[in-house]
């Protein structure tokens, strides 16, 4: 799938939305992908894990003994990553504000770690969710994403590989442009804080 195929799939699935945002990362938008849209089609979700797997170096795909995702946003491209790799594939939860396992998941010590996200714009969660894997044992050898919005700047401190990269403006909340004021902002992410 080259870019523009990619982008196709967003647009079938009326995932690329415009309006104001407030984004997970706290920053605000013009523009929201709503990845829990494009993956609600298991057949789609499965060719954009497909994809990219694809992305990933075949030296690295070998090596990854587990995928890993922080809920919400990363459990479905997650687990449809797992299958293409033929890894299982797990998700940390925040029921007390950080990232934890629960469910009966494990990492061992010394696992080598695919993280897996939706959307990354700060890098934020990924970071967060990599100190619960680190605290594990697990150790992250890579991250791949849907979408990179950072414009390139997410610091994420292992090799990362979007799918595609949109680069949107965003805006701190004390900058946002007055025509985009003007549009009641709307939090649709999963994060409440």
């Amino acid at each position: 799938m080259n870019e523009e195929d990619i982008l196709a799939e967003f647009r079938a699935a009326e995932a690329l939305l415009e309006g104001h945002f407030v984004l997970s990362s706290g920053k605000h938008s013009a523009n929201y992908l709503q990845c829990a849209r494009v993956l609600m089609n298991a057949e789609r979700a499965g060719r954009l894990a497909l994809a990219l797997t694809q992305k990933l170096p075949r030296e690295l795909r070998s090596e990854i003994d587990l995928v890993v995702s922080p809920a919400m946003g990363g459990v479905i491209i997650g687990h449809e990553m797992g299958r293409a790799l033929g890894v299982d594939a797990l998700f940390l939860e925040r029921p007390e504000g950080t990232f934890t396992l629960r469910r009966g998941f494990a990492i061992q010590p010394g696992q080598k770690i695919l993280m897996v996200e939706d959307v990354v714009t700060t890098g934020l969660s990924s970071r967060q969710a990599m100190d619960a894997v680190r605290a594990e044992g697990g150790i992250i050898i890579a991250e791949a994403a849907l979408v990179d919005r950072s414009a390139g700047e997410a610091e994420l401190g292992v090799p990362f590989y979007p799918l595609v990269s949109l680069n949107f403006p965003v805006y701190d909340a004390d900058k946002v442009p007055a025509k985009l004021a003007k549009i009641p902002a709307v939090k649709p992410g999963s994060r409440k804080s």
